[in-house]
């Protein structure tokens, strides 16, 4: 049955969409029909078919594409699901990113630490001003997305000359050099926590539909999640290593510990085995993988293992301080090589040298080389006693033989002390040292390592120790003991200290006068410190067996009495007219028969000769004791030496009172009383 117009019109339009035309056929035959005289009927049938047919292709293509985009956004999730490392996923995303909207470039800003957006990977671009760049806090189209309470994707048509956005000269600069029109932005989170920024760009103005916005979005849920496993997995493969080291460190630490034993083990059954300083030596560098030579506190060589450079550094000796352990401090030499300490008790016993190719010193090769050094301090300090206990009492016994007054004929005494190295001829002091603490045993001990060292003799008394010891001035010799003994006992300790003596017979007496100024020290107070009756001023003078009047009175006031002999001054006689004026420089003025100035500049000279503290309480008095005893003196007919009386014109050419060098006095100007 033939059909009608319109009829044929469907049909034809029907074809069409079966054959898949192009939708601008449809219009096209509408307009052929019409100029070929097609009846108003056809053309009316014809134009409703082809609007159907253009709104069937039309639905046909939107689900075409939703389907194209689905399977894409599958595809995306099934790559995303795929366990990898932070980087690969990043590009995976973008690569998918870009596929699913069909963008020139796509990109991804993470925020960090601080909660700044950098951006961490893109793909597309054609710069590298991209990657890395941190985006200023509230600029750009990731501070559009999270500005509101309710973050939501942000997309513009046009970048550059859209004034929605917060512009910063930065991302302008990268968005210029990329040549990006249209930009979609949507927001990464985990949980309700932001994490970052997914950007997609085309290089052209275009108009994101609602479909692309919501289909990025779904996209960017898959991306969140992708992110979230990532890091956890990155998360407990960063603690996996962590325990697997820790377990590493453990099962070192056990195998570190067994080696540690075992050798500590070899090395003791060394020294109680073979007691040989070369076998230890030999072990030593077996265990350090080092030439070993074993220096004695003077720095002689008592063994050695390997090849050793003939002078292994400038200062081999290491110095080993009172709190000083073997082993503690290990110092770096010339050629390769290092010195440790052999130290036991505070005493420097000598100094382990090595040599080895590694420069680096790992935690088991410090704690081996510990137990070398502990183990040859020991066998150090051994040998050290056996040689030193019977010399140790021999020096015992003979200071306490001078010490109680044995009587022993001089020559064999001197005889004796000569075999241990010590000359009793020379002058020697007697050092007395009292602990204010119980420390018998350390004190002892000491005090024979001290002796040996200091080439004297010692011996006990009454709890404190007693050296004898090589040298001429008391004061001097009792500092140095106080300095070296308190630390090591850690308490106070007094020391007084007696001397010169040259005779062994003297020896009991200079004990006396040394426990005489302990004494004394203690009843002043000054217990921690150290003296001779000599720096106790008068109380010295009364408490020595020989009373050394001369030598308090030079001690005293000797630089003036040698300033008035040299210059023919009478500045002796101003000192005690100032005294006795009650220490008034205007009464001592009236009684000699000058102006205050002059003895103003005398005194002033006085203090220049006798120190700013002459005036002093306690100087004053020792300066007036000193004026009294050498007026006694002198008036007992024992002028002293080389020296006028006070107020008496010595011989020679007439005296000129002078306030200074080269300041004679006017003439007729009376000084001290006496005329000039």
């Amino acid at each position: 049955m033939p059909l009608s117009g319109a009829e044929a019109a469907a049909f034809t339009v029907l074809e069409m969409l079966d054959s898949g035309a192009p939708s601008h056929r449809f219009p096209a035959l509408l307009e052929e029909r019409r100029l070929a005289g097609a009846p108003p009927e056809e053309l009316a049938a014809l134009e409703r078919a082809t609007r159907l047919g253009l709104s069937i292709r039309a639905q046909t293509e939107a689900q075409q594409q939703r389907e194209a985009h689905l399977s894409a956004l599958f595809d995306a999730g099934f790559d995303l699901a795929v366990p990898q490392d932070m980087g690969t996923l990043l590009k995976v995303i973008l690569r998918r990113g870009r596929v699913l909207l069909s963008t020139d470039m796509a990109w991804i800003g993470l925020l960090d630490e601080e909660g700044c957006p950098v951006i961490r990977a893109s793909d597309g671009h054609t710069t590298d001003r991209n990657i890395g760049l941190r985006l200023p806090q509230g600029t750009g189209l990731g501070s559009a997305t999270t500005r509101s309470e309710n973050p939501s994707p942000f997309w513009t048509p046009d970048y550059l000359p859209d004034e929605r956005i917060h512009h910063s000269p930065d991302v302008d600069g990268v968005v210029k050099a990329e040549r990006l029109r249209a930009i979609l932005a949507v927001p990464l989170y985990r949980g309700a926590r932001p994490v970052g920024t997914l950007y997609l760009g085309d290089r052209t103005v275009r108009h994101f539909t609602t479909e692309e916005v919501a289909l990025t979005c779904t996209f960017a849920d898959l991306v969140s999640v992708a992110l979230e496993q990532v890091r956890v997995l990155e998360h407990n493969a960063a603690l996996i290593e962590e325990l697997r080291g820790r377990t590493e460190g453990y099962e070192a630490g056990m195998r570190g510990a067994r080696d540690i034993s075992e050798i500590h083990q070899r090395l003791v059954q060394l020294v109680l085995d073979e007691g040989d300083l070369d076998a230890l030596a030999r072990e030593a560098g077996r265990e350090l993988a080092a030439a070993v030579r074993i220096l004695g506190a003077s720095g002689a060589v008592l063994a050695s293992a390997g090849e050793m450079p003939e002078k292994p550094g400038r200062d081999t000796v290491v110095p080993a301080g009172p709190a000083t352990r073997a082993g503690q401090r290990l110092t770096a030499l010339d050629d390769g090589c290092w010195a440790v300490p052999l130290a036991g008790g505070g005493t420097q016993l000598g100094t382990l040298v090595l040599r080895r190719p590694e420069r680096s010193w790992s935690e088991q090769d410090r704690r081996v080389l510990r137990l070398v050094t502990e183990m040859m301090s020991l066998q150090l300090l051994l040998e050290n006693s056996r040689g030193a206990a019977a010399e140790g009492r021999i020096r015992e016994s003979l200071l306490g033989e001078m010490l109680l007054g044995i009587r022993r004929p001089p020559r064999e005494l001197r005889q004796e002390a000569r075999r241990l190295g010590i000359d009793l001829g020379g002058e020697h002091i007697l050092v007395v040292a009292r602990p204010e603490g119980d420390a018998r045993g350390r004190l002892a001990a000491w005090a024979s390592s001290y002796a040996h060292r200091m080439g004297g003799l010692n011996s006990a008394h009454q709890g404190s120790a007693v050296l004898l010891l090589p040298g001429g001035d008391a004061g001097r010799a009792a500092r140095a003991v106080l300095d070296e003994l308190a630390p090591l006992l850690g308490h106070p300790v007094t020391v007084g200290a007696a001397g010169p003596v040259s005779d062994p017979s003297a020896v009991r007496h200079a004990l006396q006068e040394a426990l005489r100024c302990l004494d004394a020290m203690t009843a002043l107070g000054a217990t921690g410190r150290a003296a001779s009756l000599r720096e106790l001023g008068f109380v010295g003078v009364l408490l020595a067996d020989n009373h050394d009047v001369d030598g308090f009175i030079d001690a005293t006031i000797g630089p003036v009495l040698d300033y008035d002999r040299q210059r023919f001054t009478d500045l002796l006689h101003t000192l005690e007219i100032y005294f006795e004026a009650g220490g008034s420089p205007t009464n001592a003025a009236k009684r000699l028969h000058v102006h205050a100035n002059t003895v103003a500049r005398r005194l002033e000279r006085i203090g220049e000769l006798l120190g700013p503290a002459w005036q002093e309480p306690e100087r004053a008095l020792e300066v007036q004791l000193a004026l009294r005893v050498l007026r006694v003196r002198d008036g007992l007919g024992s002028p002293r030496p080389e020296s006028p009386p006070p107020g008496s014109a010595p011989a020679g050419p007439p005296r000129l009172h002078q306030d200074g060098p080269g300041a004679p006095q006017q003439a007729g100007t009376s000084s001290a009383g006496h005329s000039s």
